[in-house]
């Protein structure tokens, strides 16, 4: 068994004493992962992508696992490799009172697997490919850091189990929905035949999305766009409607304290071996744009237009709703790119409610071209905090009469 630590960028020899017990208070507060792997090219690749982040312990079996569990330092999260006998490592873990608490993340390259079955469910909360993608890990795994970071803060409730849809809300889901992609079935038919005829690609667009308590799912919608469009989203930038107005940069790399004080950079970051400010970098990165919306977008087909200013494109989001990946209303699930820069203290709570096809922002800011994503994330903490029954039925109803927008947004 082996264990590393993310390394601090700056010199200890130099900082003062009080400096140096902050840095020892952060490192017991790390945010520890113990991983189930007996082949050491896995390991060692995790640690290289991962270990500058967290705190990994590594042991080679489950029975190592429960051991370290027991009797190590306590763990924020166990990534299993499902090869190693994870149902055995599952159950011996349900038996185990003190230590049903500790989260499972499992590598697996099974298709069928539902975590909502025993002895997943309770314990095992998402899954990944062996060959998983880095960044939807590291996404995942910041969510849970910032969660973590969250309560200890003490600004919500430590003891706040997994986040589960209400009973009621979800048979809502379930009735309803099959009994609407019943009914429109037909219309689906026509649809896709159009979506094959207006432009060459497939008929339906899945992407990755994150829902309730961080969740990764596939999505799907018809197509609307060109084949390839997200490759030119990063060239467009410059047209997001949620982009704040550009600061211009100066030569002088310092923020104001540090130029009314005559000094050098107080608190110098490193990053592709340059030295910047870190309250100038914190600064940018609050400046750009959480979400993306283009006015006009240019990727969209001639149908796809048609499709999108009559909510027709996300007529195949009723299956999602049927699976469980969603709810009717909710916060609407977010790419992976746009989630991750809300994964901070105050903005995570927005994952706490249902994922949902439509929602109070959707309702109360939809088609309107001035609107921030501040604006947009104070309606989906907002609901978050006071979502009910009585709320939904208000907010389907007031869909229905914003389903044809005045804005080609």
């Amino acid at each position: 068994m082996t264990s590393t630590s993310p390394n601090n960028s700056r010199l200890n020899d130099q900082l003062p004493l009080s400096t140096n017990m902050q840095a020892v208070q952060e490192k017991l507060q790390l945010f520890r992962v113990l991983y189930v792997e007996s082949n050491e090219r896995r390991v060692e690749s995790f640690r290289q992508a991962f270990g500058s982040q967290i705190d990994v312990t590594d042991v080679p079996d489950g029975q190592s696992a429960l051991a370290q569990l027991e009797h190590g330092e306590p763990v924020d999260l166990v990534l299993f490799n499902d090869d190693l006998d994870s149902l055995l490592f599952l159950k011996e873990l349900g038996a185990k009172r003190k230590l049903a608490h500790v989260p499972v993340v499992l590598l697996t390259d099974r298709t069928n697997i539902d975590l909502r079955q025993a002895p997943f469910h309770g314990h095992v909360i998402d899954a990944f490919p062996h060959n998983y993608s880095e960044e939807a890990l590291r996404i995942r795994l910041k969510y849970l850091i910032q969660k973590k970071d969250y309560e200890q803060s003490g600004r919500i409730n430590p003891k706040s189990a997994s986040i589960r849809i209400p009973i009621g809300k979800r048979l809502f889901d379930i009735f309803v929905s099959l009994f609407i992609l019943i009914m429109i079935s037909p219309i689906l038919l026509v649809v896709a035949i159009l979506v094959k005829l207006d432009s060459k690609g497939p008929v339906f667009y899945s992407s990755k999305r994150v829902g309730t308590g961080f969740k990764i799912f596939n999505m799907y919608k018809f197509r609307t766009m060109s084949t390839g469009a997200d490759k030119l989203l990063a060239g467009m930038a410059s047209q997001n409607m949620y982009n704040a107005p550009v600061v211009e940069k100066t030569d002088d790399e310092r923020c104001e304290v540090c130029k009314i004080a005559g000094t050098s950079c107080q608190q110098p970051l490193f990053m592709d071996q340059k030295q910047i400010c870190e309250i100038l970098y914190q600064r940018e990165q609050k400046a750009k744009a959480m979400f993306s919306k283009f006015k006009e977008d240019p990727r969209v087909t001639r149908l796809g237009k048609i499709l999108r200013n009559t909510s027709i494109d996300e007529l195949p989001q009723f299956y999602n709703i049927l699976r469980g990946d969603m709810s009717f209303v909710g916060n609407r699930p977010l790419p992976i790119y746009e989630a991750e820069k809300l994964t901070t203290i105050g903005y995570a709570r927005r994952f706490a409610a249902p994922a949902g096809l439509t929602g109070l922002w959707q309702v109360t800011k939809r088609g309107k071209a001035k609107v921030s994503d501040q604006e947009r994330i104070q309606l989906d903490v907002l609901y978050a905090k006071t979502y009910s029954f009585r709320t939904d039925m208000l907010i389907l109803l007031k869909t229905l009469k914003a389903v044809w927008q005045k804005e080609n947004v």
